[in-house]
C-alpha cells in the first residue's frame, strides 16, 4: 500500500501538530515495513533520510508556493491523478476535497469552533467554512482523545462510527536526565534552579494569565522563590501575558525563553521542580505527558482532554482558580513524599501511551478505508 501524509506541519518550527506528523510517519514506517509512506508538501521541509529514517518513508516536495491557496483544490488533486495513492492522510485538518483515493483526516481539537475568542478572526472564519467540509468529505476522522471525539460530534454532527480515537504519546527522546546532563541547557537559556516550567505557545487558550497570578500569589504568601520559566513561541494576543508580568513587577522572576528546540526539552523537563499546564482547552495535551515521561511532577487544569492524559498521575485544578494552583505548587515544593509519588505515577502514566500502538491503529484505519473504497 502507498500512503501519503500531509507534511505542511513540518515546514515551520514544530509545535504539537508538527510533532504528531513527524512521530506518526516515522512509526508507521518502522512498524509496517511492507507499506510505502510519503510526506508531501508544497513547501520545502527538513527531512534527513540519512539520519535513521526508515527506508520506506520518503519526502515529496512540490514547489508550488504561488498557488498555495489552490493546493487543496487544484495542486494536490492534480498530483494525485498523476501519481496515484492508496490513501491520503491529512494530519492537520485538511484533505483534498476532490480526491481520487480514500482520505483520512486528523482533527486535533475543535477550538476554532468551541473557543473562537482565543483565535484570530480570519482563522476562525476560514475554519468554520473549511472544517465541516473536510469532515463530510473524509472517509474517516481521527481524534486524539474521547473529549475531542465528543466535540466533533457536538459541533459538526458527525456520526460517532466515523470517528476513531487514537491517543498520541511522548517522543522516544523524552526520558529522565541527571542534573549534570541538564546544566548546559539551563545555563544557555539563563535559567536558575529551582524553577517551575511551562512549555507551549504563548497564547490566550493556554491560560497563562492564571499561571502568572498563581505565581505572584506564591511569592506573596510563601517563602519559596523559584523562577517561573515559560518556554514557547509567541502566538496571537501574547501581549497580555507580558503586560501582566510587568504590572505585577515580576520581570526578574519570570523567564521567557522563546521557542525551544526539541533536543533541549528533555533537559528542561528533567531539571524542573514542577511542570505546570493550566490550559483552558486541549485536544490532547502532549507537554504534560512528555513532562511525566521525564519524571517531572505535573500540575494541570482539569478541563477538556487533560484528565484523560494526566489522570491520577498529577495534581489537577479548576483552570480559573489561581489560588488552587498556588496551593498545588506549594504542596510539591514543600512535601518531598508527594513530589516523589507523582514522579513515579507520572512515569507509569506516560508509559501507557505508545507511538507504536498509535501507528498500528492508524494503519488499521488506512486498511479499512482502502478496502471500502475498492468495493465501491
Amino acid at each position: 500500500m502507498r500512503i501519503a501524509l500531509d507534511a505542511i506541519p513540518l515546514v515551520a518550527a514544530k509545535t504539537g501538530i508538527g510533532h504528531y506528523t513527524d512521530a506518526l510517519a516515522e512509526w508507521l514506517a518502522r512498524v509496517h515495513k511492507e507499506h510505502q509512506y510519503e510526506l508531501i508538501s508544497p513547501f520545502d521541509f527538513t527531512f534527513d533520510a540519512c539520519n535513521g529514517k526508515p527506508p520506506n518513508l520518503s519526502k515529496r516536495f512540490f514547489p508550488v508556493r504561488s498557488v498555495f491557496r489552490k493546493w487543496w483544490l487544484v495542486g494536490l488533486p492534480a498530483m494525485l491523478q498523476i501519481s496515484p495513492l492508496d490513501v491520503f492522510h491529512g494530519t492537520n485538518y485538511c484533505i483534498p476535497v476532490f480526491a481520487p483515493c480514500p482520505t483520512v483526516v486528523t482533527f486535533h481539537d475543535m477550538s476554532l469552533l468551541a473557543q473562537s475568542n482565543t483565535h484570530e478572526a480570519a482563522n476562525v472564519t476560514r475554519g468554520k467554512r473549511r472544517i465541516p467540509i473536510m469532515a463530510r468529505r473524509a472517509s474517516m476522522i481521527i481524534a486524539p482523545s474521547e473529549w475531542t471525539k465528543n466535540e466533533i460530534i457536538k459541533y459538526l454532527g458527525i456520526r460517532p462510527e466515523k470517528i476513531r480515537v487514537i491517543y498520541e504519546a511522548a517522543r522516544e527522546k523524552m526520558g529522565p536526565l541527571p542534573l549534570s546532563a541538564c546544566q548546559r541547557v539551563i545555563e544557555r537559556h539563563q535559567i536558575r534552579r529551582p524553577y517551575l516550567l511551562y512549555v507551549g505557545t504563548i497564547e490566550p487558550r493556554k491560560n497563562l494569565l492564571t499561571l502568572i497570578r498563581a505565581y505572584d500569589e506564591l511569592l506573596k504568601t510563601s517563602s519559596h522563590r523559584p523562577q517561573l520559566v515559560l518556554c514557547g513561541g509567541r502566538g496571537w494576543l501574547e501581549g497580555d501575558v507580558f503586560k501582566l508580568v510587568e504590572e505585577l513587577r515580576l520581570q526578574d522572576q519570570v523567564r521567557f525563553t522563546g521557542y525551544i528546540e526539541d533536543a533541549e526539552l528533555p533537559a528542561l523537563y528533567s531539571a524542573a521542580e514542577v511542570f505546570i499546564y493550566p490550559s483552558l482547552y486541549e485536544g490532547f495535551g502532549l507537554p504534560p505527558l512528555e513532562a511525566m515521561a521525564c519524571g517531572t511532577p505535573v500540575i494541570s487544569s482539569n478541563s477538556s482532554s487533560l484528565p484523560e492524559v494526566v489522570s491520577g498521575a498529577g495534581l489537577m485544578h479548576d483552570p480559573n482558580d489561581y489560588r488552587a494552583l498556588t496551593e498545588s505548587i506549594v504542596k510539591f515544593l514543600e512535601d518531598a513524599a508527594t513530589r516523589d509519588y507523582f514522579k513515579c505515577a507520572g512515569l507509569e502514566q506516560a508509559s501507557r501511551f505508545s507511538w507504536e500502538r498509535a501507528a498500528r491503529e492508524t494503519q488499521a484505519i488506512y486498511n479499512e478505508v482502502f478496502e471500502k473504497w475498492r468495493k465501491k
